[in-house]
């Protein structure tokens, strides 16, 4: 079984078994300024809804973005911590990947753009091919204004939140293929908010 953890967008935390593709338990909030203060409720309420140890999970599935920084960082340091104190893989996904892989699985065969908030009046988007249950990502991630959009010959979807049950089935069947994962670095695509400052303020009286 695999946990897998996303806070792109909002907090979400789910247990599945890849080998059934069934969703063992799954908890999560679109809240996107509460990331730190629900993760770990959430991932304590899907190990006893699921009734596993994490010792008996085989590794630990995590959205690297892209998304707004702060947010972000808390999900992949909550998935990094877990899968350290379990002796458990990690598995670095796209987090948009989730939500193609749900359009996929609605029946959909087209080509799609993921958009999800980025905050500052902009967007990060994916784009995908639609074929079968597992989408292929053909450009992105990327961020832009919301009427700067490219492909826009592409079905949009815009995405409130990221599905991290479909975060870890996606990663188990690229796994299963053969096929590379995301990178292990955080797909922030912009810098933080919070900058080191430039030079010592003089104190003044």
């Amino acid at each position: 079984m695999l946990l897998a953890i996303d806070t792109s967008a909002g907090t979400s935390v789910a247990i599945v078994d890849p080998s059934t593709g069934r969703i063992v338990a799954e908890r999560s909030t679109p809240d996107t300024m509460r990331h730190a203060e629900v993760i770990g409720t959430l991932l304590a309420e899907v190990l006893e809804a699921a009734a596993v140890r994490p010792s008996a999970l085989d590794g630990v599935v995590v959205g690297m973005g892209p998304g707004p920084f702060t947010g972000l960082r808390v999900g992949i340091a909550a998935a990094r911590t877990f899968a350290l104190g379990a002796g458990l893989p990690l598995l670095p996904m796209v987090s948009a990947d989730a939500v193609a892989r749900q359009q996929a699985l609605s029946g959909a065969s087209d080509t799609v753009i993921v958009v999800t908030d980025a905050r500052r009046k902009e967007v990060f988007w994916s784009l995908y091919e639609l074929s079968g249950s597992e989408p292929v990502r053909v450009d992105g991630p990327g961020l832009a204004k919301p009427d700067s959009l490219p492909h826009t010959g592409a079905r949009r979807v815009d995405a409130a939140e990221i599905p991290a049950a479909q975060l870890a089935l996606a990663a188990a069947a690229l796994v299963e293929a053969g096929k590379p994962l995301a990178s292990d670095d955080a797909l922030y695509l912009r810098s933080p908010d919070v900058t080191m400052p430039s030079g010592i303020k003089r104190v003044t009286q």
